[in-house]
């Protein structure tokens, strides 16, 4: 008898607790645990597309500032995050701003938001990390050859795991361990493919090195930079729409530009820069293109990488970019002239392999998702049925 009774006070909770949530007018429960549809899967995508194609079509024209005449890092950083206006007309958009939550939405609907202090202090503080990444990928970028670089700039997968374990509660599962592996590998083989080209001629043993600590610490800066903004969004800002990727991008972005700029007038680089204009091989229209395309698609690239976190997690935002690692010497193929063997080859079919790898994981996820969720379902409509 008493254990029939604490079933039924026990089935009694459940339908109590789903007539709270079905009352609730401005968070529906199908919204507070949305699985990941089509629309999900939709933003996934043109994230994805934004990070790919903003990486590699912004490291060959890094490289093409550096190898046609260009030589200011100030100058190839700030170019990297001074391009934040282009994304304002986004705010504007009433479709991009509605207060409607994503897959991460575990947070409560009536949690309080962080103070304007508290927000600035955070932006800052990203701004000024996000500062010296960037400058250290610029000397890096200087002073490698791209596959080099490419291959140091996969060691960000190695870092992003390890802070995403401390911060972000990541759990690892064979698929995501395998997916990290693979892409890990497809990167490393670029260095096996050796640098034949007339690039690493041109530096020195010294500036070699010099490229190689700052793409490391670069690559482990950005890796934290990842873990640090899904902490932020899921702990600190609590609030889930499109304008909170927007303001952490632009606030950043106008903190990190505001550093480089005093870098670039207290080093003195800007008054070369004039001769640096008619100095490049392309022209100076060339000249002034290269830098506006640069400045423009960082910024599509930042919206992706942001946008992965926000949708996904810091690590499949890392493994996404990891993806586009080994594009970038393919594309340096057709458009430098460099040198296509089998390890290349190679290199992108691992990294497919290891990105069809990690969403394989999100499908399973998302499988699992829908079946918690549809026994959820079937409990209560059984605690209904068994109260009437």
């Amino acid at each position: 008898m008493g254990e029939v009774e604490a079933q039924e006070l026990q089935l009694s909770i459940k339908v109590q607790e789903a007539n709270e949530t079905k009352s609730q007018p401005d968070v529906p429960n199908n919204q507070l645990s949305r699985s990941r549809g089509f629309n999900w899967w939709l933003r996934i995508s043109i994230y994805t597309v934004f990070v790919l194609a903003g990486q590699a079509i912004a490291t060959l024209l890094g490289r093409q500032y550096y190898e046609k005449g260009g030589s200011s890092n100030w100058l190839a950083t700030l170019v990297q995050l001074c391009g934040f206006p282009i994304l304002l007309p986004f705010y504007f958009i009433p479709a991009l701003n509605k207060n409607c939550p994503t897959t991460n939405s575990t947070t409560s609907f009536e949690s309080k938001p962080p103070s304007t202090l508290k927000l600035a202090s955070i932006y800052a503080s990203l701004g000024l990390l996000i500062a010296g990444d960037c400058f250290l990928y610029s000397v890096g970028l200087s002073y490698l050859p791209v596959s080099t670089y490419s291959l140091i700039c996969a060691s960000q997968l190695a870092f992003n795991a390890l802070f995403s374990f401390f911060l972000n509660s990541q759990k690892f599962t064979p698929y995501i361990v395998n997916s990290l592996v693979v892409l890990t590998i497809s990167s490393s083989l670029l260095v096996l493919q050796g640098d034949d080209s007339a690039d690493s001629s041109k530096v020195s043993r010294p500036k070699y090195i010099i490229g190689f600590i700052c793409t490391v610490g670069a690559s482990a800066g950005y890796a934290l930079l990842l873990s640090l903004t899904q902490l932020i969004f899921t702990k600190v800002i609590k609030k889930e729409t499109f304008r909170v990727i927007m303001d952490m991008i632009v606030f950043q972005s106008v903190y990190s530009s505001a550093i480089i700029l005093v870098g670039f007038f207290a080093s003195g680089d800007w008054k070369g820069i004039k001769n640096e204009m008619e100095g490049f091989e392309l022209g100076k229209v060339s000249y002034i293109m290269n830098l506006t395309w640069t400045a423009i698609v960082w910024q599509l690239f930042s919206l992706g990488m942001v946008g992965l976190v926000f949708e996904a997690s810091a690590l499949f935002s890392n493994s996404i970019s990891a993806v586009g690692l080994p594009i970038v010497p393919v594309l340096a193929v057709i458009f430098f002239h460099d040198k296509m063997d089998g390890i290349k080859a190679m290199s992108m079919v691992l990294a497919i392999w290891g990105f069809i790898s990690y969403v394989y994981q999100h499908y399973l996820d998302d499988r699992k998702s829908k079946s918690e969720k549809k026994a959820a379902n079937d409990e209560v409509s059984k605690a209904f049925s068994l109260e009437t």
